[in-house]
């Protein structure tokens, strides 16, 4: 059994690691009805009942190819709208879900973007409220330091493709409205904190020099 989910930010829970997504960090955003899960979490029993508890799962979100777990059982327990890039849809065949090109209304405060790079579906959702939030599930993690960037691996797709994402982020938001990172892996340099803070301002600085 997984841990207990905990408090991020106000309306804000982070799961635990899910092994199945190579520890990956999946989020609820709760607020009102529209309960927006990002990413797959731990599927057991301690997750469920937590879900069920915060009022059921209204909307998935998924991130990245690598991103998915569950979701065939998730969608059939809590009967939610899965959103995923139109680029990488095809992983989930024989799904009803809900794709997108460039940008999603997920809720009137949860936008999905297009942000490709990490994989060519990758994505981000952007939450307005608490000064702006940006869940980036690998598209942006924390180094070493807790400070985001994009991070190029063996399994990069594009890489020039995902600094201009995240140059388009910058030209997009601004420090006022861009408040918190909440990336979905490296948490653990984030030293039990769960969220990068000045979000704008240091994502502005690691990102300056990226070539």
């Amino acid at each position: 059994m997984s841990k207990q989910p905990r408090a991020v930010l106000d309306g804000i829970f982070a799961f635990p690691p899910n092994r199945e997504t190579l520890g990956g960090t999946a989020y609820l955003i709760v607020e009102n009805k529209a309960l927006i899960l990002i990413d797959c979490p731990p599927w057991d029993e301690t997750v469920q009942e937590f879900l069920r508890n915060q009022g059921g799962v209204k909307s998935l979100f998924i991130t990245h190819r690598g991103a998915i777990g569950h979701v065939r059982e998730i969608q059939t327990a809590t009967n939610c709208e899965i959103i995923i890039q139109e680029q990488i849809a095809y992983l989930l065949p024989k799904m009803t879900v809900t794709t997108f090109a460039s940008e999603y209304i997920v809720s009137p405060t949860a936008t999905a973007i297009w942000t490709p790079g990490h994989c060519p579906g990758s994505s981000c959702l952007y939450y307005s409220g608490l000064g702006g939030v940006l869940f980036t599930g690998r598209h942006l993690l924390p180094n070493q330091e807790g400070k985001p960037v994009p991070l190029r691996t063996a399994k990069t797709f594009h890489w020039p493709r995902q600094i201009r994402s995240t140059r388009a982020l910058l030209e997009r938001f601004t420090p006022e409205t861009l408040a918190f990172i909440c990336p979905g892996a490296n948490t653990g340099f984030l030293r039990g904190q769960r969220y990068i803070d000045r979000a704008y301002e240091r994502l502005t600085q690691e990102t300056a020099f990226l070539r």
